[in-house]
């Protein structure tokens, strides 16, 4: 069976995440022992005992996700679930997750990646004051025009009806009244975030985690990785590396990440890590897709 593997993205983390496959697997243990290590951070703590304040952080959670994706995949493998597999996308932070599993660094060096991203990105939040909220029932040229008025960007397109548009607090408020007054759209929903991913105003991380990339080594994948920046596969470690600091500042074009993986003739997905957001929007994208969304050790029941 040919199997593909996709990794949550910011905003799916949840106290106890992991915590089960901890307890089930050594394996499990060996990666989160050598997560707090690399790090010199007490991740393991974070993700089982929280606190939320501290988990949610963007310098916490990245590592934190990105580690119970590569758990998940673990697992998947020792089961003989990913005898075909043959591809993985991210979504956002997910993206760096999949690089990992297909080979493009080191575990090790992908924990480091990710925590210099999300603290890169906490910086650029804490120096901004940013929003970003979700048109749903709409197309993206019905809210380009949007994005255009208020000034502001378009940060996901996750799936048919769904995008995501991100900038300066005040701006993304405006854009939001204006689209409720208008009618325009089913619904417009305030994402409970700590600032404009995705937009102009990560600028300022975008350019520190270029810097920060150059002299990390990158090989080229073992499985087709499928870049969020154009949602095309991506196989040369340096075109690599530009999408990774490019997508910290551009679109997720998820849908077509989703789209281009179903030209390999995928059988079966697998959703490694918590909150099923992806699995969700599979359903939406294309609902001849098999997706299951596995968090914990009761969902490989």
């Amino acid at each position: 069976m040919t199997t593909a593997l996709w990794f949550s993205g910011q905003g799916a983390q949840s106290v106890g995440m992991a915590k089960s496959l901890h307890e089930a697997d050594a394996d499990v243990r060996e990666l989160f022992a050598r997560a707090d290590e690399t790090l010199d951070m007490p991740l393991s703590k974070f993700c089982f005992e929280g606190p939320m304040e501290e988990l949610t952080k963007t310098s916490v959670c990245q590592p934190a996700l990105f580690l119970h994706g590569i758990c998940v995949m673990t697992i998947l493998k020792k089961r003989g679930l990913l005898e075909g597999l043959a591809a993985a996308s991210g979504l956002s932070l997910g993206e760096l997750t999949a690089h990992a599993a297909a080979g493009t660094y080191s575990f090790e060096d992908g924990l480091k990646i990710v925590a210099e991203r999300g603290r890169l990105m906490q910086e650029a939040c804490d120096a901004s004051k940013g929003a970003m909220a979700c048109f749903i029932g709409g197309t993206v040229d019905d809210v380009k025009p949007y994005c255009e008025e208020f000034d502001v960007d378009m940060a996901n397109l996750n799936c048919p009806g769904q995008v995501v548009i991100s900038g300066e607090a005040e701006k993304i408020e405006a854009a939001s009244a204006a689209a409720k007054e208008r009618k325009a759209f089913k619904m417009v929903v305030p994402l409970k975030v700590a600032g404009a991913y995705h937009s102009r105003l990560m600028e300022p991380a975008r350019a520190k985690f270029e810097k920060f990339l150059e002299n990390i080594e990158f090989k080229t994948p073992k499985l087709a990785v499928f870049t969020n920046v154009t949602g095309e596969q991506i196989s040369d470690p340096a075109e690599i590396k530009k999408a990774l600091v490019k997508q910290v500042v551009s679109p997720v074009k998820w849908e077509l990440c989703v789209r281009n993986a179903a030209k390999l003739g995928i059988e079966q997905y697998y959703e490694c890590g918590p909150g099923g957001v992806l699995t969700g929007l599979a359903k939406r994208i294309d609902k001849a897709l098999n997706a299951k969304a596995i968090a914990e050790i009761a969902d490989f029941e």
